[in-house]
Formats: structure tokens, sequence, C-alpha cells
């Protein structure tokens, strides 16, 4: 855990001096320095450090109740929580492509609504007993260049998730699989292990990446004309070499404005909506022009005349804000023998979502991870810090965590929360077409199905 007020000192100074001079300051030498300063203090003028602690202590009975009230109920929350969670059964299902998908992204943003969940955590006595809404995670993995696609969900809610996938894509299959994850040890030193998460970057979440509507893939076309979105990372994923490992992962749940922490006068949460409207409203107000009234010399201001381009970002960002929406974190690991690594594996993945970037609007960029790790010469103990990062990195993939304790955003590893809406989402994680041919993607030969219900037995 950070110190208390830790962030807002990152923000403006952790982050500027390692930015111009390489020095990174992380909390436990700040907090040596400062029990220093303290020893320094008590020598220099210990009668104003005593007559502090002795004033801190006369006040105890006013500030220490709520500390300890407010702590205790914070450890009761998490020990609730975790215990919920821990006793949640989950299955990994793999999804077998057919060898024919005409569907387009949209088929799997219908189904991701499905997956757009608000229930069990909706009164205050569901959080108090530590429940939670349901969360999912949409992976693609490769593994030494075959690609796979795998769908992790609570046990109880495998019934429905199946029963939407094959209404959505008839000739799909679902498969129980072992954990990926675990085969492998990826400890640091037997394997090489680097990582990052992702982020909506440079603009608010509000406005759009480049979607498969933008594709042109809103309407079924043929297929030597179809331009899939993910191509290019499946092929990539598909092009990874022996004694390699490749996993991407997109944890999910619905969106209900944790992100903004922001209460509305009338009581209900800050969502990503509000946050669109107001981005809307200012793109208004700033297409507005003034003028000076001749009669009375006061500024006055005409209607809105915003450019082709400002109309048709204020429309993107409604149409997306108006959709459902998911809080997404996104994080993606190479792990590979130490003697089978290629250094231009970690390039691409820093820029794996560069296709789906729009000037002035949005992308997906490469945030916190190993990336943030410079190796500047009077670092100490950096080797340590990155083993320490590639373990917590693995472990937080593993448990398919993001969002609780203990590994949420605010936390190491450092990653933040995005907010997707579903036609985002359904954008960079969907079944390929059949125009995107990479060797590595394996597909079932034929479609199968039980025998009919009326048969005569």
């Amino acid at each position: 855990m950070q110190p208390p007020f830790f962030h807002k000192f990152e923000e403006d100074v952790v982050k500027k001096l390692h930015a111009k001079i390489g020095l990174k300051l992380t909390p436990r030498p700040l907090l040596a320095v400062s029990l220093a300063g303290l020893v320094v203090c008590l020598v220099l003028a210990p009668q104003v450090v005593i007559s502090g602690v002795k004033i801190a202590f006369f006040v105890a009975p006013i500030w220490l109740p709520f500390l300890i009230i407010s702590g205790a109920y914070k450890m009761w929350y998490i020990y609730k929580r975790s215990y919920f969670l821990a006793n949640q059964k989950y299955v990994l299902l793999e999804i077998k492509p057919p060898r024919n998908v005409v569907k387009t992204p949209a088929a799997m943003e219908a189904f991701l609504s499905i997956l757009h969940l608000t229930g069990g955590e909706s009164t205050w006595y569901d959080r108090l007993r530590g429940g939670t809404r349901p969360y999912w995670s949409l992976e693609i993995a490769s593994f030494e260049g075959q690609v796979h696609f795998f769908l992790w969900i609570r046990s109880s809610l495998r019934r429905m998730v199946e029963s939407q996938m094959y209404a959505q894509y008839p000739g799909v299959q679902l498969i129980e699989s072992p954990d990926y994850t675990r085969l492998i040890s990826a400890k640091p030193g037997e394997w090489f292990v680097w990582g990052t998460a992702y982020t909506k970057a440079p603009n608010d979440d509000p406005y759009p990446i480049k979607t498969y509507v933008d594709f042109g893939l809103d309407k079924v076309q043929k297929e030597p004309e179809q331009v899939d979105p993910i191509a290019h990372l499946v092929e990539f994923m598909s092009s990874i070499g022996k004694g390699e490992y490749l996993w991407l992962q997109m944890v999910i749940r619905a969106h209900k404005g944790e992100k903004y922490g922001i209460t509305k006068p009338n009581g209900k949460p800050y969502t990503w909506l509000d946050r669109g409207e107001e981005i809307v409203n200012a793109l208004r107000q700033k297409t507005r022009e003034s003028f000076t009234d001749p009669v009375t010399g006061a500024e006055r201001h005409d209607f809105p005349n915003p450019t082709k381009g400002e109309q048709e970002k204020m429309l993107a960002i409604e149409r997306q804000t108006m959709k459902l929406g998911f809080d997404v974190g996104m994080r993606c690991i190479y792990i590979a023998k130490p003697d089978r690594v290629q250094g231009p594996t970690i390039s691409h993945i820093i820029g794996l979502f560069k296709p789906f970037s729009t000037e002035g609007w949005n992308g997906i960029n490469s945030s916190k991870g190993m990336k943030t790790f410079d190796d500047y010469p009077w670092e100490i103990g950096v080797e340590k810090r990155k083993n320490r990062f590639r373990r917590e990195l693995v472990e937080a993939y593993r448990r398919r965590a993001y969002f609780y304790d203990p590994f949420y955003e605010g936390d190491l590893p450092r990653e933040k929360v995005m907010v997707m809406s579903s036609e985002e989402l359904a954008t960079v994680f969907h079944i390929p077409s059949l125009s995107t041919q990479a060797p590595g993607l394996e597909r079932m030969a034929s479609a199968t199905g039980e025998a009919p219900a009326n048969l005569p037995t």
C-alpha cells in the first residue's frame, strides 16, 4: 500500500525528477528520509518535537477512534470481499472458431452485452458481505505460435454464457480448458518476463478509438474485401517462435463509475456518460463565436457553428457513451526462454493497438509496465524491483485480478482502468473472420451439434 497523499506527490515531484534526471523515488526511501529528518529535528530542537508529540497524544481521544474505526472497517471489508471471491468457482473456456465465420464483430458486441451484469452488490448489505458484480476475462494467448482464444467466467454463469455464444456464433465450440498460465513457472531467472498494461490515450475515455464500424464491418462484406481489425494482432501472435509465449488479457466488468469516485447531487454515481456530456458541451461551447453588441457594447455569443470534424467528434462521443460501458483492465505478458528472447517483439507489444488509434480522438497505448524501468546506472536495486514487478504481474494475470485486492488499480502493478463501450470491446476481441489466414490460428474442420430431440427411438 502507498503512504497517504503519495499519489499527489508522485504526480508533481517523482515523475518530474524521473523524467529530467532519471531519479526514481519510491515510498520506502522516502519513509527512511522522513524518519531521518525526524531524528535530526529531535537532536536540534528536542523541546519542539516533544511538545508536538505531547499535543498529539493529548488530542488522541479525538482522532484515534476515527482512525481505528475507519481502518478496521476497511480491513473487514477487504476480508469479506476476498473471502467471497475466493469461494467462487471459475472455469476457463477455450473458444474454438469454426471454419467459416460470416458474422461481423456486431455478433460479439451482442454477446458482450449479456456480460453487462450489475447484480451482487446492489445494496449496502450485499457490499458489507463482500459481494461484487461478476467480472470476466477475455484472453488471447500464443503458445509458440499457436493462437487460442479464451473466456474466463464464474462457473455459476456458464450455462448463460454458452447459450448466448452459441446463439451469436452457431458453429463455434466452447471447451473447458486447463489454466494455461499454470503450465509454466514464469519465474524470473528461469524465464525472461516482460509485461505492460494498456490505457486509453491521449484523451479521456469517452473519446472513442477506431472501431469495427469505422472499418466498415457493421455490414457483411466479401471476404477478400474485409479489413478485420484484429487480423494484425492474430498474425503477430502467430509469428511467435519456439520457446516463446505471449498472453493478452482483458479483465472486464460493467461500468458503474468507480473510476471517477464522484457522487452526483441526486445521489447517483458519476459515470462516463456524464463525462461524455461534459466534453460534448465543452466542445459545443468552444464552437460558439463571440461578438460585441453594437448597441449595448456587451459581449454576446452566437449559435454553435462546429466544423465537420467537430461535429463527427461530438457524434462519436455521444454514440459510444450511449452504449453499454465496461471497466477494462488490459495487460500483456511476453515470456520466453532466455536464449529465445526477441527484442523487436517488445517494441511490437508496446504498439500493439496502434491500428485502433485515430488522430484527434483516442487510442490504446502502453502505460505502466516494464518499460518504466530505464536502467540508469545510478539506480540502486532496480533488478530486484523488476523481479518483484514480474512476479506480481504474472500472479495478477493468473488470478484474473484487476479491480480488487490484492491487485487493484492504484497499487502495484500500477495499472490504469479504462472505460470502453461494447462496440470498442468487440473491436479488440472477436472471433476472426475467414479473411484472417494466420497459420497459427486453428479452426475446426466442421461444425458439431447434438442429435435432434424428435428422433424416433
